[in-house]
C-alpha cells in the first residue's frame, strides 16, 4: 500500500510581504477615494452657495437700477425742480451719450 503524501501549503515571508502589501494598498485606494469624494461634495455645496449668493445680488442690482433710472427720468427730475422753485431752462439741457 502506497501511501499518499499531503503536502502542506506554505506562504513564505516574501508571498506574506506581498499579500499584506497588496491588501494595505487596497485599503489605502478606498480610504483616498472617500476622503477625496467628500472633499468634492464640500466644494460643490460651496460652489453653489456662492450661485445663489450671486444671483440675488444680481437681483439686487436690477431692483437699484430700476430705482435709479426711476428717479433720474426726466419727468421726476422737472417736478423735483418745480417743487424747489426754479424754472425750467431748455438751453441748459446738455444729453451726454456714453
Amino acid at each position: 500500500m502506497a501511501r499518499k503524501r499531503t503536502r502542506k501549503f506554505k506562504i513564505t515571508k516574501g508571498e506574506r510581504l506581498l499579500y499584506v502589501g497588496g491588501f494595505t494598498a487596497f485599503i489605502l485606494a478606498i480610504m483616498l477615494q472617500i476622503f477625496c469624494g467628500a472633499s468634492i461634495g464640500n466644494l460643490k455645496m460651496s460652489v453653489e452657495k456662492l450661485n445663489y449668493e450671486i444671483s440675488n445680488q444680481n437681483k439686487t442690482n436690477e431692483s437699484l437700477t430700476m430705482k435709479v433710472n426711476e428717479l433720474t427720468a426726466f419727468d421726476k427730475v422737472k417736478d423735483v425742480v418745480k417743487d424747489m422753485g426754479l424754472a425750467y431752462n431748455n438751453d441748459n439741457i446738455i444729453i451726454i451719450d456714453n
